[in-house]
């Protein structure tokens, strides 16, 4: 039986004990700035895919990545250990899109934004090329 409401309480738990055993678990001074953004686990409890970012360059997110994906299973334990369940969910780390989707998102929105002023700058000036009022009115 699938319990959605239990899978989202489970993910919600699960991104703090992932966040927490990133501090506690991985020992690696290389690691990146890592921050967990979100967790999401399977109704049936058995995979979680938990979304983080990087802050930093191309090379300090592969660099981080390869940590994380090296350091997995110790992860997995710490987070199994802590939440108290029969059996703890498989960890898979993916990088989150969101972030940077959303920048380009607001750099795509300030451009339209530019472009409506100048376009408004130029619509304040401008005069109908023909007649002002170029529709026909019947006289009554």
């Amino acid at each position: 039986m699938v319990d959605h409401a239990r899978a989202r309480r489970l993910s919600e738990r699960i991104k703090v004990l992932a966040a927490e055993a990133l501090e506690r678990v991985v020992k690696n001074p290389e690691l990146g700035f890592v921050t967990i953004t979100d967790c999401h686990v399977t109704p049936d409890l058995a995979t979680s895919k938990i979304f983080y970012t990087v802050f930093g360059d191309e090379q300090q997110q592969q660099l981080s990545a390869e940590i994380l994906e090296q350091y997995r299973g110790r992860i997995r334990k710490d987070i199994g250990n802590r939440l108290g369940i029969k059996i703890t969910p498989t960890v898979e780390f993916v990088t989150d899109e969101i972030p940077e989707s959303a920048a380009q998102l607001n750099q795509l929105l300030a451009e339209a934004k530019q472009r409506d002023s100048e376009l408004q700058k130029n619509a304040s000036g401008a005069k109908p090329a023909g007649e002002e009022d170029p529709y026909k009115h019947k006289e009554v």
